[in-house]
């Protein structure tokens, strides 16, 4: 009985999912109707919007206290990957501004973060394999950030959530890391706003491509 209402308890990171659910799905849409293959000129949209994000999020990947909680986080960075595919591309790099987050970060807002920074690996396979079909790019030009992962993204993305749900948080804790992921959401939005603004002649992509 006690182990079957263990296994009905929802996990951090599907908490975390189904909490954030209508911000993801709508940017999701957002991106789609951008339709980021259309050209290296709209991907490069998309790179920067990439970067703009990683940039918020990389020194998270330094931080000695979530390293003690993630394997091998440092690791998982893809902020020097983005800037390389931009500059494959000949795109310049975002303005230089501070990142939202600094090593100062609480542990929930951090964990809220880094579960969308590490979600929007899942969908990468499938880019990658648009990104060089439909523009020519590769693992070692324009798509590096792309690239699958040696173990593969569905077990890198299993290492990454069996880690973030062991984590001992306080309910109000629990609460910060929902707030602080809606907010990550939120604020890659408002980078695709940005920078990939719509004209209107987009073609819809595959929605599931995108799906953490």
């Amino acid at each position: 009985m006690n182990e079957h209402v263990a296994d009905s308890i929802p996990t951090r990171s599907q908490r975390l999912k189904a909490a954030t659910h209508t911000v993801h799905d709508a940017l999701d849409k957002r991106i789609m109707d951008a339709d980021i293959f259309a050209s290296r000129g709209k991907f490069s949209g998309f790179l920067r919007v990439q970067y703009r994000f990683h940039r918020d999020v990389d020194t998270l990947y330094a931080n000695p206290q979530l390293a003690e909680l993630i394997p091998a986080l440092a690791q998982r960075r893809r902020l020097l990957l983005v800037a390389n595919d931009l500059g494959d591309l000949g795109g310049p790099l975002p303005a230089a501004v501070a990142g939202r987050l600094d090593m100062h970060a609480t542990l929930p807002a951090a964990l809220g973060w880094l579960y969308v920074a590490e979600g929007s690996n899942l969908g990468g396979a499938v880019l990658f394999k648009l990104a060089r079909d439909r523009l020519g790019l590769a693992h070692n030009f324009g798509a590096r950030h792309l690239a699958a992962h040696p173990d593969g993204a569905a077990r890198h993305w299993r290492q990454f959530t069996t880690a973030l749900d062991t984590v001992a948080l306080t309910q109000a804790q629990e609460d910060e890391a929902v707030q602080a992921a809606e907010e990550a959401f939120r604020t890659v939005r408002r980078y695709v706003e940005e920078e990939l603004p719509l004209d209107g002649g987009a073609l819809p992509m595959t929605r599931s491509s995108l799906r953490a």
